[in-house]
């Protein structure tokens, strides 16, 4: 058992990142349509189920901000679930509903685990606070365990991972699935809106030394080449688009 290396801070962008410059027009015209967006996804959360909303409530702890909130966190992910009722983002919410949670979510994001009479909480993947260090996932190392290891993102990303590669970002790890969604084996590890698939060369990779590890929900994750969080495009065995048009080779 092993796990990888990790870095600070959230976000769900794919891809390496890059630079470009905007007039002052254009950036007025992107704080608006940015402004717009924010609006727009405060009035969906407010549409969405109390389940759902428990659900991002989780993630947004467990996942990003247990430490900036005070909330203690081990190296394994796991918190306290009084500690998690405490918090006031929860107000209104019993342990009985993070059960449910935990239970129904059809991507199987969270585990719940007791220790001597305690009850704790934890995601399964995802994270980007640093002090999660060691989730105890499975190292794969032989490819034949994992056939299909596939990233799915955005074409409008392709010019940056084409570039610089597959980018952890800003979270502890790079993100992929065992398939593509639908397949009875895809329970998380990308987007159903996903429309470009890449996927990766594992028995190159982990002959150069790229660590990859299973999640407790079939998640493959891999923190990059000598753990610097990014899969250069040399191990990119083949890209598509969803439409089924071949980017690569």
């Amino acid at each position: 058992m092993s796990s990888s290396s990790s870095s600070s801070q959230a976000s769900r962008s794919t891809g390496h990142p890059g630079s470009s410059a905007h007039s002052g027009g254009r950036n007025n015209n992107r704080i608006s349509g940015s402004n717009n967006n924010n609006s727009n996804n405060r009035n969906r959360n407010r549409d969405d189920s109390p389940e759902v909303r428990l659900s991002k409530a989780l993630s947004w702890l467990l996942r990003h901000n247990a430490v900036a909130q005070g909330v203690a966190i081990r190296p394994d992910g796991y918190v306290k679930v009084e500690d998690v009722l405490k918090h006031h983002k929860f107000k209104g919410f019993s342990l009985d509903d993070i059960r449910a949670v935990v239970a129904n979510n059809s991507k199987k994001r969270f585990q719940m685990n007791e220790e001597n009479g305690t009850l704790l909480i934890r995601a399964v993947q995802g994270h980007s606070i640093e002090e999660v260090a060691d989730l105890g996932n499975e190292e794969i190392t032989d490819a034949s365990q994992i056939p299909i290891v596939v990233h799915g993102t955005m074409f409008s990303k392709w010019h940056l991972i084409q570039q610089g590669g597959l980018s952890k970002m800003n979270r502890n790890h790079i993100h992929m699935a065992v398939g593509l969604p639908g397949t009875d084996e895809v329970i998380s590890g990308m987007r159903n809106s996903a429309n470009l698939y890449i996927y990766i060369d594992t028995h190159k990779a982990i002959q150069d030394g790229i660590k990859f590890y299973r999640a407790a929900n079939n998640v493959i994750l891999s923190d990059g080449r000598g753990g610097d969080g990014i899969i250069p495009p040399q191990y990119f065995a083949k890209v598509q688009r969803s439409s089924g048009q071949i980017i690569l080779p």
